[in-house]
C-alpha cells in the first residue's frame, strides 16, 4: 500500500508540474506471466532460524544463502516468470575497507575475449547462451506450437522461462567471481566508457546492430561495470572511466604515435614510428590504464577523435622522413590496414540485498 500511495503521489506531483523529469504514468497492474513482488516492512515479518513469518501469509521455511550481518529493515517475495521464490532482505552494512596495494589495471572489453587486463591477461566469458542455442531453438518452436490459454502452452512458457533463468544464473555467477577478483587485487582499475547514453557507438547503438546483438547481450558488460563500481565503492577502491573517444586502439603505448583507424579483423600491428608490435586488446588496456587520469565528461565526448585518411597518412610519413625511409606505397606493405571512413566519430568494435530460496 505505501508503495502504491507514493506512486499516485508521484502521479499527480508530475501532472501539476510540481515533478522534475518525464511525466509519469498513473500505476497499473503488473503482469501475472512476468515478475511479482510484494514487500514487507517492520512489523509485517518475523526472521527465525529456518523459518519466516510474513504477516496475512503465515510461516515460510526458508533456505540461507549466507548469514544476515545486522537486522533486515524490510524484506521483498520475488516470484519470477519460471516461479521460482525468493527472498531479498535489505540490510545496512559499514563499507568493508581492504588492504591498499600498489596494483593498477586497466580493462579492455571484447566480444571474443571478454576482457583484456593491462598485464596480459585475458579471461573468456562462459557464453552460455551461445552454447545451448539449440535448445532455446527447440524450446521456443514447442512453445510456437502450443494454444494460448491451455495448460500445455504454459507448461512450455515455463520451461523457456526456467532455461533463461539458468542462462541468467551462470552469467551472473561469471560477472560476480570476476568483478570480486578484480577488486580484491588491485587499488585503481580503469575502463572504458561503452554505455553513455544518447550517443553513437554505445553498447545500446551495437545492440541494434543484428550480427552483434545476440553477442554482446550474452556478455553481460553493463552488469560487469556496475559490480565494479558497487564493490569499489565497498571496499574502498578507486574506479575510474575514462571517455570513449580516446584512441586506446590506434594509439602505441610505447611512443604514443597515433596510426589509422584499424580494422576488426587486425588484432596485431606494428608501430611505423618505434617499430613496437602490439596485441590489439593488450595494447587497448594499457592505454586506458595510462588515461585513467582523465576525467569522466558528462557525454564522453571531447572533440573530434577521428583520424582522417589524410592526416594519417601525413603522420605516417613524417615519421619516415625523421628515420629517412621512403614512405611505402600503401599501409598494408608495412603491415597496417588503411584507415576507413573519412569524418564522424569512431565506433568501438549504502545497503545490501540478501536473498535466500524458500519452499
Amino acid at each position: 500500500m505505501n508503495d502504491l500511495n507514493q506512486a499516485y503521489q508521484n502521479f499527480f506531483k508530475s501532472t501539476q508540474g510540481k515533478r522534475k523529469g518525464k511525466p509519469v504514468k498513473p500505476p497499473k497492474f503488473k503482469s501475472r506471466k512476468s515478475k511479482q513482488t510484494a514487500r514487507f516492512t517492520k512489523g509485517g515479518f518475523k526472521v527465525g532460524q529456518h523459518k519466516i513469518y510474513l504477516a496475512k501469509i503465515g510461516k515460510l521455511k526458508i533456505v540461507w544463502s549466507r548469514e544476515l550481518p545486522a537486522p533486515p529493515s524490510s524484506v521483498t517475495v520475488i516470484k519470477d516468470s519460471a516461479h521460482r521464490y525468493f527472498l531479498s532482505f535489505v540490510v545496512e552494512i559499514q563499507p568493508e575497507i581492504l588492504p591498499k596495494t600498489d596494483n593498477s589495471v586497466g580493462i579492455d572489453l571484447g566480444i571474443k575475449t571478454f576482457a583484456t587486463f593491462s598485464d596480459g591477461t585475458k579471461v573468456d566469458a562462459p557464453k552460455p547462451l551461445k552454447k545451448r542455442i539449440k535448445k532455446l531453438r527447440k524450446l521456443s518452436k514447442s512453445l510456437s506450437h502450443k494454444t494460448k490459454g491451455f495448460k500445455r502452452y504454459e507448461k512450455a512458457r515455463v520451461r523457456v522461462a526456467k532455461f533463461h533463468a539458468k542462462l541468467k544464473d551462470t552469467r551472473t555467477d561469471f560477472l560476480h567471481k570476476l568483478s570480486t577478483e578484480i577488486i580484491r587485487e588491485n587499488q585503481t582499475v580503469v575502463l572504458e566508457d561503452l554505455f553513455a547514453k544518447h550517443s553513437e557507438g554505445n553498447v545500446s547503438g551495437m545492440i541494434k546492430n543484428r550480427k552483434l546483438s545476440r553477442a554482446i547481450s550474452d556478455l553481460g558488460w553493463r552488469q560487469f561495470r556496475t559490480s565494479l563500481e558497487g564493490k569499489a565503492e565497498k571496499y574502498g577502491r578507486d574506479f575510474r572511466v575514462i571517455d570513449r573517444w580516446e584512441p586506446t586502439t590506434s594509439k602505441c603505448s610505447c611512443c604514443g604515435f597515433k596510426g589509422g583507424k584499424l580494422d576488426l579483423q587486425v588484432r596485431e600491428w606494428k608501430c611505423l614510428n618505434c617499430g613496437s608490435k602490439h596485441d590489439r586488446d593488450e595494447n587497448a588496456a594499457i592505454n586506458i590504464l595510462v588515461a585513467g587520469g582523465h576525467s569522466e565528461t558528462k557525454n564522453g565526448r571531447r572533440g573530434k577523435r577521428q583520424t582522417s585518411v589524410k592526416v594519417a597518412a601525413a603522420n605516417v610519413s613524417g615519421a619516415l622522413r625523421q628515420q629517412n625511409v621512403n614512405p611505402p606505397r600503401s599501409y598494408s606493405s608495412v603491415g597496417i590496414p588503411a584507415p576507413l571512413g573519412r569524418g564522424g566519430c569512431q565506433q568501438p568494435a549504502i545497503s545490501l540485498i540478501w536473498l535466500c530460496l524458500f519452499y
